[in-house]
């Protein structure tokens, strides 16, 4: 059996070792077994693989056998089968003691790389970090931050974490899809983001499909792309702003991108423009009976099935005449017709004012 080429630093006093045991048959000690812990552990740092390292034990074993001097001529067979089976025992306790110095050092160096990536994670999505410094980290994994980046949030029904089954299944759905490392998967406050090229948007449009399909529902928002290491913090806050806008107005799509959503800042930022157009055209129907919620929910559909009658029925739950009846309540109350283009675009806006204001659960 040919010796395995691994560095005989790795193996430092076995021979000798192996040498008094197949005299005494004692067990290695504990002092003995620390040491091949702490040899096991250096291989592991400089790259010699655990395989490798067995095998240059067995094979350092098995080459000093005919040397041992216990092994010497004249020996009978009994004495021949004890010392081979003291030697295999310390063989074996040699090795367990590499394995697990081996192991130990592989799981440290995980552990650290898990909270190297962690870090920059947090630096690269919250802007901490000096930029320069911040981009030539990137490069370890992947990313090349002088270029366009966007940032894709899923928002799952539960939390995810590194580990959690929809971030591993949506992994390999990029690595076998893609195969490229500048895409960075992770998570963060429960969700799942993904940074990836501007110029690739069907990596993020790919991810949000698999991270829909792996967690069976959820909202995807998708920020624009921005150029340099303060690019990907800025798409971030627009997928995240894109989220939050989706749950406070109550938005049904499962993908947004923030590149469809920017009329919403506009119009929230006279706010006090906003309030005025909706108590003078909402207002009125408070009066209704039940209050302004329910002709307020009607006309929010009625604008999300596109104005389409029998849709917005279906939606509410409402025959094609309750819903023609409480358009027609509407336009009593308040003086505007959905039905005529300009007042329908002053409805709409107002009703999309009075969910990013909260009206009316909030006073304005």
């Amino acid at each position: 059996m040919r010796r395995v080429a691994v560095p005989e630093e790795y193996l430092d006093g076995f021979d000798a070792i192996l040498a008094e045991v197949s005299l005494t048959g004692r067990r290695l000690t504990r002092t003995e077994l620390d040491q091949r812990g702490e040899l096991g552990e250096r291989a592991a740092e400089e790259g010699v693989s655990q395989r490798q390292v067995v095998a240059a034990y067995v094979a350092a074993a098995r080459g000093s056998w005919a040397a041992l001097p216990g092994v010497r001529k004249g020996a009978t067979a009994r004495d021949v089968a004890g010392i081979a089976e003291s030697v295999l025992d310390a063989l074996g306790q040699a090795v367990e003691a590499v394995c697990a110095g081996h192991s130990r050092a592989q799981v440290l160096a995980v552990r650290q790389e898990e909270a190297a990536r962690r870090e920059f994670v947090d630096d690269l999505l919250y802007g901490r970090s000096d930029l320069g410094r911040l981009a030539e980290r990137a490069e370890r994994f992947g990313l090349r931050l002088a270029h366009d980046h966007a940032v894709a949030v899923a928002a799952g029904p539960e939390p995810y974490t590194d580990t959690h089954r929809v971030t591993r299944q949506v992994e390999s759905a990029l690595t076998s899809r893609f195969g490229d490392r500048r895409i960075l998967l992770t998570t963060k406050d429960d969700r799942l983001v993904c940074v990836a090229p501007g110029s690739r948007d069907e990596m993020l449009t790919f991810f949000a499909a698999q991270a829909r399909a792996a967690s069976g529902s959820g909202t995807v928002a998708i920020g624009r792309a921005h150029r340099g290491p303060g690019g990907v913090v800025h798409s971030y806050e627009e997928a995240l702003g894109a989220l939050d806008l989706a749950a406070r107005i109550g938005l049904s799509t499962p993908v947004l991108r923030s590149a469809d959503l920017l009329v919403f800042p506009v119009l929230t930022r006279d706010r006090q423009a906003m309030a005025d157009l909706v108590r003078t055209k909402l207002g009125p129907l408070r009066k209704a009976r039940g209050g302004a919620e329910p002709l307020l929910e009607t006309l929010w559909v009625y604008f999300d099935a596109g104005c389409v009658s029998t849709e917005a029925a279906r939606r509410l739950r409402l025959s094609v005449r309750a819903l023609t009846y409480r358009l027609e309540r509407i336009k009593t109350l308040t003086g505007a017709d959905p039905a005529e283009p300009l007042q329908r675009y002053m409805l709409h806006t107002a009703v999309i004012g009075a969910r990013l204001l909260d009206w009316p659960a909030r006073e304005l």
